[in-house]
């Protein structure tokens, strides 16, 4: 009896051993992967991080560094795929998730999806300040300057001690005077403009006044075929 009890006993936790080697194996995988990521080698923390992401479909920082190392490797359509399988198990994440998404389209150059991904991400978390900036940069990208400035101001509200304030406060007084050089180049192309139109109406005037001069002082010299009389080849004499 003794020795049946001793027998399960063994077999029981070869068995809850056994068990627990998927989850101590991701695990493992992760953090073999994030290492390697913190070490900045993408190629060697990849397969790592794929096992990892494999193991277990709801571990958020693996897949967070998977598509990093895919954008290190040039792989951006790998990258979005990968942030779009775990968006919907987010959670705390899910508005990295969107910056991240729009970062890689940014990459691509497609500032319309890198827009839309900021603006979600800052739907879920209006504090998060790196979305405001990566909007902004994006907004600068497609000529919507003012509302740039807008997001970069909120950035600096919401990072007062952000690294790149002297930056972005120089970037925002570019922008501003690019805006009073663009009105003052509308102001004088719209004067410009106006002289021009002024100068050729009174062009227009000009030839309309001579030609009717030419006009009235030719009717003194043209005779009409009413004014030509008829005479007979023979004059009479009295």
């Amino acid at each position: 009896m003794n020795s049946s009890k001793t027998v399960f006993a063994v077999f029981f936790g070869i068995l809850l051993l056994f068990s627990g080697v998927p989850a101590l194996f991701s695990q493992t995988s992760f953090a073999r992967g994030e290492e390697l990521f913190m070490q900045n080698r993408p190629q060697e923390a990849q397969r790592h991080l794929e096992a990892a992401v494999s193991e277990d479909p709801a571990h958020v920082q693996a897949f967070l560094y998977l598509g990093i190392v895919y954008l290190q490797m040039n792989r951006v359509d790998d990258a979005i795929a990968t942030y779009a399988r775990i968006l919907p198990r987010g959670g705390t994440e899910t508005a990295r998730l969107n910056v991240n998404i729009g970062n890689a389209y940014f990459v691509k150059s497609d500032h319309v999806q890198a827009r839309q991904y900021f603006t979600r991400a800052i739907e879920v978390n209006p504090a998060f300040a790196s979305a405001y900036l990566n909007r902004a940069n994006t907004l600068v990208r497609t000529g919507d300057l003012q509302e740039a400035i807008g997001d970069y101001e909120t950035y600096l509200t919401l990072d007062p001690g952000s690294p790149q304030r002297e930056q972005v406060q120089r970037l925002i007084a570019f922008i501003r005077e690019e805006f009073s050089a663009e009105e003052r180049r509308r102001v004088m192309a719209e004067e410009a403009a106006r002289a021009e139109a002024e100068r050729r109406r009174r062009l227009l005037e000009e030839v309309a006044e001579s030609l009717q001069a030419a006009a009235e002082g030719g009717r003194g010299l043209s005779v009409g075929s009413e004014d030509v009389q008829d005479f007979d080849s023979d004059f009479e004499l009295e």
